[in-house]
Formats: structure tokens, sequence, C-alpha cells
């Protein structure tokens, strides 16, 4: 299975998230953000960084990139996209999902360890966790505070579109531990059809518990599992 991953001018985590696919076995293609061919990709992740620098707004203008062509079109194909960090900045400012990813309310970068919880296993990402499940899954982001209005919020909800969620050790909602003030504590959502996630926190970098944590293992290996079946 080829998985792309793509580089854009300011990513950080591609090479990350190049580890990531090749543990699960699968075949990672490097892809460069001027490729106009996604090189027989059968997913595509947008990995995390900064890209262009966050000028304008976070994940703006990589949206212009030539590939964004190639991936809006495997995504409206209904082929699988993941959107990592700033990964998810650029599928909201493509308009592969809703919303947006603000500021952090704290107007502070975070770098941290932080828990969530697993709302929905009925996606082609989550199927080897348990519904209720909480992970530690580390993040590093300044503008993560996922915000949408209230009747996409509420639809998010009720069609559970809702995929992670920041909670407490105890797996519990709590101000303290949301690290970036975002609504209803959702730190990932896939989109109303199923093939499209977006996340904040950085699963590729979870793959082993003597880096702190091997929770983000079994979203790659969902992924692989169900599209391969």
């Amino acid at each position: 299975m080829k998985i792309g991953v793509i580089t854009f001018p300011g990513s950080n985590c591609d090479e990350d998230t190049v580890v990531a696919v090749e543990r699960v076995g699968a075949t990672a293609v490097r892809l460069w953000h001027k490729a106009h061919d996604l090189e027989g990709s059968e997913i595509v992740i947008l990995p995390g960084g900064f890209s262009y620098g966050d000028y304008l707004r976070a994940g703006a203008i990589a949206r212009f990139s030539p590939i964004m062509q190639e991936v809006v079109a495997h995504a409206k194909a209904g082929r699988p996209v993941i959107g990592i960090c700033n990964g998810f900045q650029i599928a909201c400012e493509a308009g592969l999902l809703p919303g947006a990813l603000l500021r952090n309310a704290s107007l502070k970068f975070v770098s941290d360890t932080v828990r969530l919880r697993v709302e929905n296993v009925d996606t082609m990402f989550t199927n080897r966790y348990a519904k209720g499940q909480v992970v530690r899954i580390p993040i590093a982001h300044g503008d993560g505070r996922y915000h949408a209005d209230a009747d996409v919020v509420a639809r998010l909800e009720g069609e559970g579109q809702v995929v992670f969620r920041y909670v407490n050790a105890a797996g519990q909602q709590a101000p303290d531990a949301n690290p970036n003030g975002a609504i209803n504590d959702i730190a990932g959502i896939v989109s109303a059809e199923g093939h499209v996630l977006g996340l904040m926190p950085h699963p590729e970098r979870a793959l082993d518990a003597s880096l702190g944590s091997a929770d983000g293992l079994p979203f790659f290996e969902s992924l692989l599992a169900r599209v391969a079946a």
C-alpha cells in the first residue's frame, strides 16, 4: 500500500510521518508540494509543521500549493486524506473539513503531551482503539483552537464526527485538560463521508513507549487494516 506524505516549505513532521507509515508496513511516497501527481498513493497525509511560515494564516497559503488540486480531487473521489496539526489547518482551509483552527486561547505556543478520549471507533482511522479509550499523544501548536459555527458543531456532535476529545487522566472533560480552548474540547474530526480526518495532536510522535507513548500506533494500524480490507 502506498501512502503519500506531502512536504510543504516549513513542514517539520514529514519524516516522522514517513517513519510511522513504514512502521506499519506501508510504502511511504514522499511528495513535494509543487508536484501534480500523487504517484499512485492510496492515502494522502498532510503532515505537521509551519507551512510557508504560517504567514497570512496557518495553512492558508499551503492550500494553494499545486499538489492540493490533486489532494482535493483525491478526497472528492472518496479516498482517504489525513491532516495532522498544520495538515488539519490546511484541510480546513481547503474546504475538506468544516471549521477553522484559531490562535490558542492562551496566545502561547503549547508543546506538551495531552490525553485524548476516542469518541468514535467506527472510522477507518480509529478501528483499532476502544470507544472511550484514553490515549496520550503529543501536541505542538500555536493555532490549535478548533472553532466552528454552532450549527456545524451540533452536526459534528450529533453525527459522530468528533473523533478525539481533550480530557483529563480520568477521561473527563475539564478546563485544565484543554490545551488551546477548542470548542467542546474537540481535538479531531472526520468528514461527513468518513474519509477525511483532521487532528491537532501528533500520533506519528507516539509510536514507542520508550519515547513516552505508543498510543499513536493504532491510528496508523487502523488505517492500514481498513483500507487493505
